[in-house]
Protein backbone atom coordinates (compact mmCIF):
# COMPACT_ATOMS: atom_id res chain seq x y z
CA UNK A 1 0.00 0.00 0.00
CA UNK A 2 1.32 3.78 -0.70
CA UNK A 3 2.76 5.71 2.21
CA UNK A 4 0.87 9.32 1.91
CA UNK A 5 3.37 11.78 3.59
CA UNK A 6 1.43 14.28 5.53
CA UNK A 7 2.11 17.04 7.64
CA UNK A 8 2.56 16.25 10.81
CA UNK A 9 2.36 18.71 14.19
CA UNK A 10 5.22 18.33 16.45
CA UNK A 11 4.91 16.98 20.00
CA UNK A 12 3.41 19.35 22.04
CA UNK A 13 3.77 19.29 25.95
CA UNK A 14 0.70 21.39 26.16
CA UNK A 15 -1.83 18.39 26.32
CA UNK A 16 -4.97 19.13 24.60
CA UNK A 17 -7.26 16.09 26.28
CA UNK A 18 -5.86 18.16 29.74
CA UNK A 19 -7.52 21.39 28.14
CA UNK A 20 -10.30 19.57 27.31
CA UNK A 21 -10.92 18.26 30.41
CA UNK A 22 -10.05 20.78 32.59
CA UNK A 23 -12.70 22.76 30.49
CA UNK A 24 -15.47 20.46 31.01
CA UNK A 25 -14.65 20.19 34.84
CA UNK A 26 -14.60 24.01 35.01
CA UNK A 27 -17.46 24.17 33.39
CA UNK A 28 -19.27 21.50 35.57
CA UNK A 29 -17.97 23.25 38.65
CA UNK A 30 -19.30 26.95 37.69
CA UNK A 31 -22.97 25.42 37.04
CA UNK A 32 -22.94 23.48 40.44
CA UNK A 33 -22.05 27.20 42.21
CA UNK A 34 -25.02 28.91 39.96
CA UNK A 35 -27.97 26.33 40.62
CA UNK A 36 -26.59 26.56 44.56
CA UNK A 37 -26.62 30.59 44.36
CA UNK A 38 -30.39 30.11 42.59
CA UNK A 39 -31.23 27.20 45.20
CA UNK A 40 -30.33 30.09 48.44
CA UNK A 41 -32.24 33.11 46.25
CA UNK A 42 -35.23 30.77 46.00
CA UNK A 43 -35.77 31.16 50.14
CA UNK A 44 -36.18 28.43 52.45
CA UNK A 45 -39.78 28.17 53.08
CA UNK A 46 -40.39 24.95 53.00
CA UNK A 47 -39.00 22.06 56.43
CA UNK A 48 -35.37 20.88 55.56
CA UNK A 49 -36.36 17.34 54.14
CA UNK A 50 -38.46 19.22 51.07
CA UNK A 51 -35.71 21.58 50.65
CA UNK A 52 -32.91 18.73 50.36
CA UNK A 53 -35.44 17.31 48.08
CA UNK A 54 -35.58 20.39 46.51
CA UNK A 55 -31.62 20.79 46.15
CA UNK A 56 -30.66 17.15 45.25
CA UNK A 57 -33.49 17.67 42.34
CA UNK A 58 -31.19 20.79 41.45
CA UNK A 59 -28.66 18.95 41.04
CA UNK A 60 -29.86 15.63 39.23
CA UNK A 61 -31.47 18.18 36.54
CA UNK A 62 -27.71 19.45 36.30
CA UNK A 63 -26.24 16.10 35.90
CA UNK A 64 -29.13 15.06 33.74
CA UNK A 65 -27.65 18.09 31.12
CA UNK A 66 -24.05 17.20 31.57
CA UNK A 67 -24.83 13.39 30.99
CA UNK A 68 -26.45 14.54 27.29
CA UNK A 69 -23.10 16.75 26.60
CA UNK A 70 -20.87 13.88 27.49
CA UNK A 71 -22.69 11.40 25.02
CA UNK A 72 -23.12 13.86 22.36
CA UNK A 73 -20.27 13.21 20.35
CA UNK A 74 -18.75 16.71 19.33
CA UNK A 75 -15.73 16.07 17.61
CA UNK A 76 -13.98 18.64 20.21
CA UNK A 77 -14.17 16.42 23.16
CA UNK A 78 -14.37 13.28 21.39
CA UNK A 79 -10.80 13.75 19.66
CA UNK A 80 -9.12 15.03 22.87
CA UNK A 81 -10.60 13.08 25.59
CA UNK A 82 -11.67 9.86 23.26
CA UNK A 83 -15.30 8.36 22.88
CA UNK A 84 -14.41 5.28 25.44
CA UNK A 85 -13.32 8.02 28.64
CA UNK A 86 -16.48 9.90 27.66
CA UNK A 87 -18.54 6.50 27.98
CA UNK A 88 -17.12 5.72 31.26
CA UNK A 89 -17.76 9.46 32.81
CA UNK A 90 -21.36 9.46 31.12
CA UNK A 91 -22.05 5.66 32.87
CA UNK A 92 -20.25 6.59 36.39
CA UNK A 93 -22.59 10.46 36.26
CA UNK A 94 -25.38 8.28 35.29
CA UNK A 95 -25.46 5.80 38.99
CA UNK A 96 -24.94 9.40 40.85
CA UNK A 97 -28.01 11.03 38.50
CA UNK A 98 -29.90 7.72 39.63
CA UNK A 99 -29.19 8.22 43.37
CA UNK A 100 -29.91 11.89 43.37
CA UNK A 101 -33.19 11.16 41.52
CA UNK A 102 -33.96 8.75 44.28
CA UNK A 103 -33.26 11.22 47.23
CA UNK A 104 -35.24 14.16 45.26
CA UNK A 105 -37.75 11.83 45.33
CA UNK A 106 -37.73 10.62 48.78
CA UNK A 107 -37.13 13.46 50.75
CA UNK A 108 -40.02 15.11 49.03
CA UNK A 109 -42.50 12.43 49.59
CA UNK A 110 -41.28 12.35 53.45
CA UNK A 111 -41.37 16.16 53.74
CA UNK A 112 -44.50 16.51 52.39
CA UNK A 113 -45.76 13.79 54.38
CA UNK A 114 -44.15 15.02 57.17
CA UNK A 115 -46.22 18.77 57.37
CA UNK A 116 -49.44 16.50 56.23
CA UNK A 117 -49.79 13.59 58.55
CA UNK A 118 -50.39 11.33 55.29
CA UNK A 119 -48.77 8.38 54.78
CA UNK A 120 -45.44 8.27 52.21
CA UNK A 121 -47.35 5.93 49.91
CA UNK A 122 -50.68 8.00 50.29
CA UNK A 123 -48.19 11.47 50.20
CA UNK A 124 -47.07 10.24 46.60
CA UNK A 125 -50.47 9.52 45.49
CA UNK A 126 -51.49 12.99 46.67
CA UNK A 127 -48.78 14.64 44.99
CA UNK A 128 -49.56 12.89 41.89
CA UNK A 129 -52.75 13.39 41.68
CA UNK A 130 -52.90 17.30 42.33
CA UNK A 131 -49.84 18.64 42.04
CA UNK A 132 -48.96 19.57 37.65
CA UNK A 133 -45.68 17.27 36.80
CA UNK A 134 -45.35 15.07 39.69
CA UNK A 135 -46.43 12.02 37.93
CA UNK A 136 -44.20 12.57 34.60
CA UNK A 137 -41.54 13.07 37.31
CA UNK A 138 -42.50 9.96 38.80
CA UNK A 139 -42.84 8.28 34.64
CA UNK A 140 -39.58 9.97 34.25
CA UNK A 141 -37.97 8.22 37.60
CA UNK A 142 -39.01 4.37 36.75
CA UNK A 143 -37.56 5.19 32.96
CA UNK A 144 -34.20 6.05 34.56
CA UNK A 145 -34.21 3.24 37.04
CA UNK A 146 -34.96 0.73 34.19
CA UNK A 147 -32.29 2.07 31.61
CA UNK A 148 -30.05 2.31 35.61
CA UNK A 149 -30.59 -1.62 35.62
CA UNK A 150 -30.01 -2.74 31.99
CA UNK A 151 -26.76 -0.64 32.35
CA UNK A 152 -25.65 -2.59 35.88
CA UNK A 153 -22.42 -4.77 34.50
CA UNK A 154 -24.15 -7.98 35.18
CA UNK A 155 -27.38 -6.97 33.17
CA UNK A 156 -25.25 -5.20 30.25
CA UNK A 157 -22.71 -7.92 29.45
CA UNK A 158 -26.25 -10.68 28.96
CA UNK A 159 -28.12 -8.57 26.80
CA UNK A 160 -27.50 -7.60 22.88
CA UNK A 161 -25.76 -4.34 21.82
CA UNK A 162 -28.72 -3.87 19.63
CA UNK A 163 -31.64 -4.74 22.62
CA UNK A 164 -29.27 -2.23 25.43
CA UNK A 165 -28.95 0.17 22.93
CA UNK A 166 -32.82 0.66 22.32
CA UNK A 167 -34.08 0.73 25.73
CA UNK A 168 -31.32 3.62 26.69
CA UNK A 169 -33.07 5.79 24.03
CA UNK A 170 -36.00 5.75 26.59
CA UNK A 171 -33.43 8.04 28.36
CA UNK A 172 -34.43 11.00 26.03
CA UNK A 173 -37.82 10.55 27.27
CA UNK A 174 -37.09 10.78 30.60
CA UNK A 175 -35.03 13.79 30.31
CA UNK A 176 -38.26 15.71 28.35
CA UNK A 177 -39.95 14.64 31.63
CA UNK A 178 -37.75 15.54 34.15
CA UNK A 179 -37.87 18.98 31.97
CA UNK A 180 -41.70 19.44 31.98
CA UNK A 181 -41.66 18.46 35.85
CA UNK A 182 -39.29 21.32 36.38
CA UNK A 183 -41.39 23.65 33.92
CA UNK A 184 -44.05 23.24 36.27
CA UNK A 185 -43.66 22.18 40.12
CA UNK A 186 -39.79 23.74 39.71
CA UNK A 187 -39.82 26.86 42.34
CA UNK A 188 -36.29 27.67 42.37
CA UNK A 189 -37.30 27.19 38.18
CA UNK A 190 -39.57 30.38 38.40
CA UNK A 191 -37.88 31.99 41.61
CA UNK A 192 -36.59 34.69 38.94
CA UNK A 193 -36.52 35.52 35.33
CA UNK A 194 -32.36 34.86 35.40
CA UNK A 195 -33.07 31.63 36.76
CA UNK A 196 -35.58 30.59 34.57
CA UNK A 197 -33.48 31.87 31.48
CA UNK A 198 -30.57 29.93 32.89
CA UNK A 199 -32.67 26.93 32.97
CA UNK A 200 -33.97 26.72 29.01
CA UNK A 201 -30.28 28.09 28.12
CA UNK A 202 -28.51 25.04 29.63
CA UNK A 203 -31.39 22.56 28.78
CA UNK A 204 -31.56 24.12 25.08
CA UNK A 205 -27.60 23.77 24.85
CA UNK A 206 -27.69 20.01 26.03
CA UNK A 207 -30.50 18.88 23.93
CA UNK A 208 -28.87 20.93 20.79
CA UNK A 209 -25.47 19.33 21.78
CA UNK A 210 -26.60 15.61 21.07
CA UNK A 211 -29.31 16.69 18.27
CA UNK A 212 -26.15 18.15 16.16
CA UNK A 213 -23.45 15.43 17.31
CA UNK A 214 -25.77 12.41 16.68
CA UNK A 215 -28.18 13.37 14.20
CA UNK A 216 -27.04 16.36 11.75
CA UNK A 217 -23.47 15.91 11.30
CA UNK A 218 -23.68 12.35 10.72
CA UNK A 219 -26.57 12.83 7.85
CA UNK A 220 -24.74 16.16 6.88
CA UNK A 221 -21.31 14.23 6.86
CA UNK A 222 -23.04 10.85 4.41
CA UNK A 223 -25.06 13.15 2.44
CA UNK A 224 -21.76 15.04 1.40
CA UNK A 225 -19.30 12.09 1.09
CA UNK A 226 -21.37 9.32 0.07
CA UNK A 227 -19.73 6.78 0.67
CA UNK A 228 -19.29 3.36 -1.07
CA UNK A 229 -17.71 -0.13 -0.83
CA UNK A 230 -15.41 -0.28 -3.62
CA UNK A 231 -13.54 -3.65 -2.41
CA UNK A 232 -13.44 -6.57 -0.58
CA UNK A 233 -9.90 -8.02 0.44
CA UNK A 234 -10.05 -11.67 2.60
CA UNK A 235 -6.84 -11.42 4.50
CA UNK A 236 -6.72 -14.50 6.21
CA UNK A 237 -9.53 -16.94 7.14
CA UNK A 238 -10.71 -14.69 9.36
CA UNK A 239 -10.20 -11.59 8.70
CA UNK A 240 -11.01 -9.39 5.66
CA UNK A 241 -10.38 -5.47 4.97
CA UNK A 242 -12.82 -3.54 3.07
CA UNK A 243 -12.15 -0.66 1.27
CA UNK A 244 -14.42 2.35 1.22
CA UNK A 245 -14.79 5.72 -0.94
CA UNK A 246 -17.16 8.59 -1.71
CA UNK A 247 -16.47 12.32 -2.40
CA UNK A 248 -14.26 14.45 -1.08
CA UNK A 249 -12.71 12.05 1.23
CA UNK A 250 -10.15 14.85 1.61
CA UNK A 251 -12.63 17.01 3.13
CA UNK A 252 -13.68 14.30 5.94
CA UNK A 253 -11.65 14.86 9.27
CA UNK A 254 -10.14 11.51 9.82
CA UNK A 255 -7.34 10.76 11.48
CA UNK A 256 -4.99 7.62 11.53
CA UNK A 257 -6.25 5.77 14.72
CA UNK A 258 -9.45 6.78 14.68
CA UNK A 259 -12.67 4.37 14.06
CA UNK A 260 -16.16 4.51 12.61
CA UNK A 261 -19.41 3.06 13.38
CA UNK A 262 -20.10 1.64 10.12
CA UNK A 263 -23.68 0.38 8.77
CA UNK A 264 -23.40 -1.31 5.58
CA UNK A 265 -26.70 -0.31 3.54
CA UNK A 266 -27.96 -4.13 2.47
CA UNK A 267 -31.65 -5.82 3.22
CA UNK A 268 -29.72 -7.98 6.47
CA UNK A 269 -27.46 -5.37 7.56
CA UNK A 270 -28.58 -1.75 7.30
CA UNK A 271 -29.87 -1.70 11.31
CA UNK A 272 -26.44 -2.82 12.69
CA UNK A 273 -23.44 -0.54 13.33
CA UNK A 274 -20.22 -2.17 13.55
CA UNK A 275 -17.68 0.15 15.35
CA UNK A 276 -14.48 -0.86 13.41
CA UNK A 277 -11.26 0.93 13.25
CA UNK A 278 -9.52 2.61 10.38
CA UNK A 279 -6.29 0.50 8.93
CA UNK A 280 -4.80 2.58 6.91
CA UNK A 281 -4.60 6.39 7.61
CA UNK A 282 -6.32 8.42 5.38
CA UNK A 283 -5.40 9.47 1.89
CA UNK A 284 -8.24 11.48 0.81
CA UNK A 285 -8.81 8.81 -1.92
CA UNK A 286 -10.57 6.20 0.47
CA UNK A 287 -11.00 4.60 3.83
CA UNK A 288 -9.69 0.99 4.94
CA UNK A 289 -11.16 -1.15 7.79
CA UNK A 290 -9.86 -4.51 8.22
CA UNK A 291 -12.18 -6.55 10.44
CA UNK A 292 -11.57 -10.13 12.30
CA UNK A 293 -15.21 -12.19 11.49
CA UNK A 294 -15.64 -13.49 15.25
CA UNK A 295 -19.15 -14.00 14.53
CA UNK A 296 -22.61 -13.95 12.37
CA UNK A 297 -22.82 -10.66 11.60
CA UNK A 298 -19.15 -10.03 10.95
CA UNK A 299 -18.76 -13.10 9.21
CA UNK A 300 -21.23 -11.61 6.48
CA UNK A 301 -19.01 -8.47 6.08
CA UNK A 302 -16.99 -10.90 3.44
CA UNK A 303 -19.71 -11.52 1.41
CA UNK A 304 -20.57 -7.63 0.97
CA UNK A 305 -20.73 -6.77 -2.51
CA UNK A 306 -18.92 -4.02 -4.64
CA UNK A 307 -21.00 -0.75 -4.58
CA UNK A 308 -23.09 -1.40 -1.32
CA UNK A 309 -23.99 1.86 -0.07
CA UNK A 310 -22.27 3.08 3.67
CA UNK A 311 -23.20 4.97 6.67
CA UNK A 312 -20.64 6.00 8.70
CA UNK A 313 -20.49 7.93 11.84
CA UNK A 314 -17.85 9.54 12.89
CA UNK A 315 -14.29 9.65 13.26
CA UNK A 316 -14.20 8.83 16.83
CA UNK A 317 -11.53 8.59 19.00
CA UNK A 318 -7.80 10.34 20.70
CA UNK A 319 -5.95 7.49 19.52
CA UNK A 320 -4.14 9.95 17.33
CA UNK A 321 -1.06 11.99 17.15
CA UNK A 322 -2.62 14.78 17.99
CA UNK A 323 -1.79 13.98 21.54
CA UNK A 324 1.79 13.25 21.23
CA UNK A 325 4.47 14.55 23.66
CA UNK A 326 7.69 13.13 22.23
CA UNK A 327 9.11 12.74 18.89
CA UNK A 328 9.50 9.11 19.46
CA UNK A 329 7.30 6.49 19.80
CA UNK A 330 6.48 2.85 20.97
CA UNK A 331 3.31 1.14 19.19
CA UNK A 332 2.27 -1.93 21.43
CA UNK A 333 -0.73 -3.56 19.55
CA UNK A 334 -2.19 -7.13 20.46
CA UNK A 335 -4.87 -8.88 18.27
CA UNK A 336 -6.57 -7.17 15.81
CA UNK A 337 -5.96 -4.35 17.85
CA UNK A 338 -3.16 -3.41 14.96
CA UNK A 339 -5.86 -1.83 12.76
CA UNK A 340 -5.65 1.05 14.32
CA UNK A 341 -1.40 0.86 15.47
CA UNK A 342 -1.18 0.04 11.62
CA UNK A 343 -2.80 3.39 10.22
CA UNK A 344 -0.44 5.22 13.13
CA UNK A 345 2.46 3.59 11.87
CA UNK A 346 1.84 5.10 8.32
CA UNK A 347 1.38 8.71 9.88
CA UNK A 348 3.91 8.88 12.28
CA UNK A 349 7.82 10.14 11.89
CA UNK A 350 10.62 10.07 14.34
CA UNK A 351 11.45 6.48 15.51
CA UNK A 352 9.19 4.28 16.09
CA UNK A 353 9.21 0.95 17.47
CA UNK A 354 6.50 -1.90 17.11
CA UNK A 355 5.33 -4.85 19.14
CA UNK A 356 2.68 -6.83 18.00
CA UNK A 357 1.48 -9.46 20.36
CA UNK A 358 -0.39 -12.53 18.73
CA UNK A 359 -0.84 -16.39 19.82
CA UNK A 360 0.64 -17.98 16.59
CA UNK A 361 2.30 -16.31 13.39
CA UNK A 362 -1.05 -16.99 11.55
CA UNK A 363 -3.19 -14.42 13.76
CA UNK A 364 -0.60 -11.78 13.00
CA UNK A 365 -2.96 -9.78 10.49
CA UNK A 366 -1.16 -7.27 8.12
CA UNK A 367 1.99 -8.71 9.07
CA UNK A 368 3.51 -8.56 5.27
CA UNK A 369 2.07 -4.88 5.04
CA UNK A 370 3.71 -3.89 8.21
CA UNK A 371 6.97 -5.54 7.32
CA UNK A 372 7.12 -3.35 4.38
CA UNK A 373 6.40 0.18 6.01
CA UNK A 374 8.56 -0.54 9.04
CA UNK A 375 11.39 -0.89 6.42
CA UNK A 376 10.25 1.89 4.80
CA UNK A 377 9.96 4.26 7.44
CA UNK A 378 12.91 2.66 9.44
CA UNK A 379 11.22 1.36 12.43
CA UNK A 380 12.20 -1.72 14.45
CA UNK A 381 9.49 -4.24 14.22
CA UNK A 382 8.46 -7.35 16.81
CA UNK A 383 6.63 -10.09 16.27
CA UNK A 384 6.05 -11.75 19.83
CA UNK A 385 4.07 -14.89 19.57
CA UNK A 386 3.14 -17.44 22.19
CA UNK A 387 0.56 -18.00 24.88
CA UNK A 388 -0.60 -15.41 27.73
CA UNK A 389 2.18 -16.59 30.67
CA UNK A 390 4.95 -16.19 31.20
CA UNK A 391 4.08 -12.39 30.06
CA UNK A 392 6.17 -11.27 27.39
CA UNK A 393 5.30 -7.57 28.37
CA UNK A 394 6.35 -7.55 31.41
CA UNK A 395 8.57 -4.46 32.64
CA UNK A 396 11.98 -6.69 32.17
CA UNK A 397 10.94 -7.53 28.67
CA UNK A 398 9.74 -4.68 27.57
CA UNK A 399 13.13 -2.53 28.76
CA UNK A 400 15.13 -5.20 26.77
CA UNK A 401 13.50 -4.67 23.58
CA UNK A 402 12.68 -0.68 23.85
CA UNK A 403 15.43 0.29 26.74
CA UNK A 404 14.81 4.56 26.11
CA UNK A 405 11.11 3.62 26.34
CA UNK A 406 10.72 6.48 29.47
CA UNK A 407 11.62 8.95 26.57
CA UNK A 408 8.82 7.78 23.93
CA UNK A 409 5.08 8.20 23.63
CA UNK A 410 3.62 4.53 23.97
CA UNK A 411 0.18 3.43 22.23
CA UNK A 412 -1.46 0.70 23.16
CA UNK A 413 -4.46 -1.37 21.77
CA UNK A 414 -5.06 -4.78 22.18
CA UNK A 415 -7.74 -7.13 24.19
CA UNK A 416 -8.64 -5.69 27.19
CA UNK A 417 -6.33 -8.44 29.43
CA UNK A 418 -3.05 -7.70 27.82
CA UNK A 419 -3.68 -3.39 27.48
CA UNK A 420 -4.09 -3.81 31.09
CA UNK A 421 -1.15 -5.66 31.89
CA UNK A 422 1.19 -3.49 29.57
CA UNK A 423 0.00 -0.52 31.18
CA UNK A 424 0.78 -2.10 34.60
CA UNK A 425 4.22 -2.77 32.87
CA UNK A 426 4.34 0.84 31.92
CA UNK A 427 3.62 2.45 35.30
CA UNK A 428 6.50 0.22 36.33
CA UNK A 429 9.10 1.18 34.79
CA UNK A 430 8.22 5.05 35.36
CA UNK A 431 6.78 6.14 31.83
CA UNK A 432 5.12 9.11 32.60
CA UNK A 433 1.25 9.30 32.02
CA UNK A 434 1.37 12.21 29.81
CA UNK A 435 3.39 9.68 27.70
CA UNK A 436 1.00 7.04 28.00
CA UNK A 437 -2.27 7.19 25.05
CA UNK A 438 -4.77 4.38 25.17
CA UNK A 439 -8.24 3.60 24.36
CA UNK A 440 -10.46 0.66 25.37
CA UNK A 441 -11.47 -0.53 21.87
CA UNK A 442 -13.92 -3.36 23.07
CA UNK A 443 -16.26 -1.21 20.91
CA UNK A 444 -14.60 -0.27 18.39
CA UNK A 445 -11.91 -3.58 17.71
Amino acid sequence: MTTVQRVQPPPTPVRPGVVARAGLYALFAANVIVVTVFFVRAGFASNALVLLGRLAGLYAALLMAFQLLLVARLPFFDRRIGMDRLTSWHRRVGFGLLWLLLAHGVFIVFGYAQSSSMGPVDQLVDLAETVEGVLRAVVAMALIILVGAVSARYARRRLAYETWHFIHFYTYLAVVLAFTHQVAAGSTFTASPTATAYWYTLWGVALTSVLVGRLVLPLWRNLRHRLRVTAVVPESDHVVSIYVTGRDLDRLPARAGQFFLWRFLTRDRWWQANPFSLSAAPDGDRLRLTVKTAGDGTAALRRLKVGTRVFAEGPYGAFTTMHRTRQDTLLVAGGVGITPVRALLEELHGHVVLIYRVATDRDAVLYEELTELAHAKGAQLHLITGPAAPDKLAPHELALLVPDIADRDVYVCGPPGMTTAVLRSLRQLAVPGRQIHAERFSLAG
